[in-house]
């Protein structure tokens, strides 16, 4: 078994005999109409052995949904369960299949209800082998499985285990925020930690000091990778797991929500042959994302590019990628050094953390490298004084430093409830004068939909402020000025986040409450 971690190939499909449909009001996305009446008619197992959909009753009829129509051995099976005759729609068999696996799902919260409190294995009081043994049971098994499945098919990010006296909380992140679900009996917290444990080939016996580990799955065909870390509790240990879908589409810039005159100025900014690149911002604000999508955008075959990650979230093509392992002092200051001996014509650093680190980027960049990293600053020009605060001389920053993009994300408002919204005159006169932005547009907001659970929001958005460094912060940087000096003459030719995001709430693609949230104020400062 490997130390990086355990390869399951699984499509996450939870082995139970029966599974109870689905009401129609708790699917989020099908592609037929299928009454709870029709659903009932017909075994789980029949439906998905077949794949046939029941859609309604009319007339003494059946209605289904196939792909496959005149199988007479399966219309008669048909009229021997339910006692109608049938008649056939025909539709293609990947749309048949995707609604029956969301019809005929089984919850995270029916799973739950059909454990109960009496069913469930007590981990309290039990040994490390007994324990062990419960973390393979089949229940145990298929409900982490449905637990991770279920994230993926929400689009959560994270999975968090917590343990209370009393009781275990899960929590996914979901577009940024974490929102509750039913959690699981606390009498299988020991045993759910032990399994993910298992699959991430991390030491179930130690539960006292934290833990890191890693799983890959496969998941209805796609690739995820799963980062796993524990922590010990005075009620146990909490569990963190964070899901990357390796097979994800990489979005551009504009995709991203870089307007086109500034992903323009971009794309010259990191076209250049040697220099300093970053993207700042604070942790989860999409740094990374933002680079691969510039090395994606900037990639021939003409160029090597090489890159050192903690750890490497995407798989771009024709660039070499390369995981730090501090374990074994492979660190980003160590990896940067051997990279720069293997001949590279651009190189990217997943995070500036240190001095050391920051000066051999500097002077790779200084030496006909083009150089990309990240750095953790609330705005652009901030990542000025954090390097000096590093302890880089600024004659090194003036003559190597590019180009600065800072962003934060903000939800999209859902598409599928979206109306438009009224904003109060003394917010929006505030936020006007406060941004020197005009608030035109038509505001909307969601009212709350299956499709966003309620929320009003569906996905995320960036928003950016683009520092080009000019002669004249050329000669700032090496006069030491202040950040708000910088910022201040920064500001003359750029567009900053909080003008970015106020554009995107009048354009209707956020709201001025997300602002507020994301924020704190402080973009409006």
């Amino acid at each position: 078994m490997s130390k990086a971690g355990t390869q399951i190939e699984t499509d996450f499909t939870p082995k139970i005999q029966e599974l109870e449909p689905v009401a129609e009001s708790s699917v989020a996305a099908t592609k037929f109409a299928a009454t709870p009446d029709a659903l009932k008619t017909l075994p789980a197992d029949f439906v998905k052995r077949h794949r046939v959909l029941p859609l309604k009753i009319s007339d003494g009829h059946l209605h289904i949904a196939t792909a496959e129509p005149g199988n007479l051995r399966v219309i008669d099976d048909i009229r021997l369960l339910t006692g109608l005759e049938v008649a056939e729609e025909e539709f293609p068999a990947d749309e048949i299949a995707e609604t029956i696996s969301a019809r005929y799902q089984v919850t995270v919260e029916k799973m739950f209800e059909n454990l109960g409190s009496n069913g469930a294995a007590n981990g309290e009081g039990k040994t490390l082998h007994d324990i062990e043994v419960m973390a393979n049971e089949p229940t145990v098994v298929n409900l982490v499985n449905l637990i991770v499945s279920t994230a993926i098919r929400e689009r959560a990010s994270d999975i968090h285990f917590v343990p209370f006296e009393n009781s275990l909380q899960l929590r996914y992140r979901i577009d940024g925020l974490l929102q509750e679900k039913q959690p699981p009996p606390k009498q299988l917290h020991a045993a759910i930690v032990s399994r993910i444990k298992i699959m991430a080939d991390m030491n179930i016996a130690e539960r006292f000091l934290p833990q890191d580990g890693h799983i890959q799955i496969n998941h209805r065909g796609a690739r995820v990778d799963i980062r796993v870390g524990t922590l010990p509790t005075i009620y146990g240990e909490s569990l963190v797991m964070r899901l990357l879908q390796k097979s994800a589409h990489l979005q551009t810039v504009q995709e991203l929500g870089l307007d086109a005159t500034r992903a323009a100025l971009l794309s010259r900014l990191v076209g250049k042959p040697h220099g300093l690149f970053l993207t700042t911002g604070p942790t989860g604000s999409g740094k990374t994302t933002s680079l691969y999508s510039i090395l994606q955008s900037i990639y021939t075959p003409e160029l090597k590019i090489i890159t050192i990650e903690d750890p490497v979230e995407y798989e771009l093509p024709g660039v070499a990628q390369i995981p730090v392992k501090p374990g074994r002092n492979f660190t980003f200051a160590n990896g940067l050094r051997a990279i720069l001996r293997q001949d590279p014509d651009v190189v990217m650093v997943g995070e500036i953390r240190d001095s050391e680190t920051a000066e051999i980027a500097i002077r790779a960049a200084l030496t006909g490298h083009q150089v990309f990293s990240t750095l953790h600053t609330n705005d652009s020009t901030g990542a000025v004084t954090r390097l000096i605060d590093m302890g880089v001389e600024p004659f090194l920053i003036s003559s190597s430093l590019e180009g600065v993009l800072a962003q934060r994300l903000l939800r999209r408002v859902c598409p599928h409830c979206r109306e438009p919204r009224s904003v109060e005159p003394a917010m929006k006169t505030q936020m006007e004068t406060l941004s020197g932005v005009k608030l035109e547009g038509t505001f909307y907001g969601g009212k709350g939909c299956e499709e966003c659970r309620g929320t009003g929001y569906h996905g995320r958005v960036g928003i950016f402020e683009l520092l080009p460094v000019t002669n004249e912060l050329r000669e700032m940087i090496l006069q030491r000025r202040s950040n708000a000096e910088l910022k201040s003459s920064a500001q003359k030719n750029m567009v900053t986040m909080h003008q970015d995001a106020l554009q995107k709430a009048a354009a209707g693609v956020t709201t001025l409450d997300e602002i507020l949230r994301v924020s704190s104020g402080d973009l409006l400062e």
